[in-house]
């Protein structure tokens, strides 16, 4: 349909963003909330709110919504299995949503539909094998391997955040039964609580002059104060890239992909984060395998879940 527009809609641990898109993946008008504290009917409730906002600045007719979820999709029900950062385990998502908004919804994994959206319009493109990992509240996956998009059995695929690189690490987060997992060590989160620990041994940084004054040391203050300089803030973003890289290392040895892409909020720290995790793949990945890979950010940044969820609804509705 000539003109015709999507609705995006990024669903994340701590915030919702929708965007209204056109074919060029342009995006038109934002809609965002907090995802924080939600329960279930106030989550679903929230989410079509933005998705209607979006809808009616959309400058041509609205086809459909497309749903990133950082969780486990059955996409044949439409169901979401595992769901560690949000109230949504078990729920018929996909129906749901599409009684509420009445248009088609489609609704996948946000990391694959950031890879999707990389692979066909960003960073990605024309490669056969491609990996993407999201760095933001936990850390999200996907994979493209010998030019196809990875699903798996049943829709769980790429769940690369939950990759065991301690066996005896801290518990994961929500339900998941499992400790030690990358996203502990390499996520924006990650990037907070290394900059918390940095505080006591730099008493004069401005990390610690920040946290003194009552600021919360999250992800993206360290960030802010790496990119001004300092060095505790630094450190700590190069202590959470080295864990980034060693994830990197399995992925290089297994799938031995072409690039690596990483988006998501945590990509905030550029070449701060990258280049630790890039120095930890030339030294300990296979050496016939690591000199093929490029480590490089994606091409939509934060955008990439709310581009690849617009995008995964076109493919899916405007056929």
């Amino acid at each position: 349909m000539a003109g015709a527009c999507v609705i995006g809609v990024d669903v994340g641990g701590t915030k919702l963003l929708s965007g209204a898109v056109d074919s060029g993946l342009a995006v038109h008008h934002r809609a965002q909330r907090s995802s924080q504290g939600l329960a279930t009917p106030e989550l679903l409730d929230t989410l079509a709110a933005i998705v209607r906002e979006a809808a009616e600045a959309a400058p041509g007719p609205v086809i459909g919504a497309g749903f990133g979820i950082p969780g486990v999709i059955d996409r044949r029900a439409g169901v979401v299995g595992a769901c560690p950062h949000l109230p949504l385990e078990g729920v018929p998502f996909q129906a749901l949503m599409e009684e509420r908004l009445g248009i088609q919804v489609a609704v996948d994994n946000d990391a694959n539909c950031a890879m999707l959206a990389e692979w066909r319009h960003g960073a990605g493109v024309g490669l056969e094998d491609v990996v993407m990992l999201t760095v933001g509240t936990g850390i999200g996956g996907g994979i493209v391997c010998g030019g196809q998009l990875v699903r798996g059995s049943t829709g769980g695929a790429a769940e690369l955040g939950h990759m065991v690189v301690q066996l005896d690490g801290p518990p994961c987060q929500g339900q998941c039964p499992g400790r030690g997992h990358l996203e502990w060590y390499a996520s924006g989160n990650a990037i907070g609580r290394a900059g918390q620990a940095m505080i006591a041994g730099h008493p004069d940084s401005a990390l610690a002059r920040e946290a003194a004054a009552g600021r919360d040391v999250t992800g993206a203050l360290v960030t802010e104060l790496a990119h001004d300089g300092d060095a505790a803030s630094r450190a700590a973003i190069e202590q959470v890239g080295k864990a980034l890289g060693a994830g990197m290392v399995t992925l290089v040895n297994v799938f031995n992909p072409a690039r690596i892409l990483v988006g998501g909020g945590g990509i905030a720290a550029g070449d701060l984060l990258l280049d630790p995790a890039r120095r930890e793949v030339a030294e300990c990945a296979m050496p016939s395998l690591r000199d093929n890979v490029e480590i490089l950010p994606a091409r939509f940044g934060a955008d990439a879940g709310l581009l690849g969820a617009a995008t995964l609804a076109f493919e899916e509705f405007a056929r």
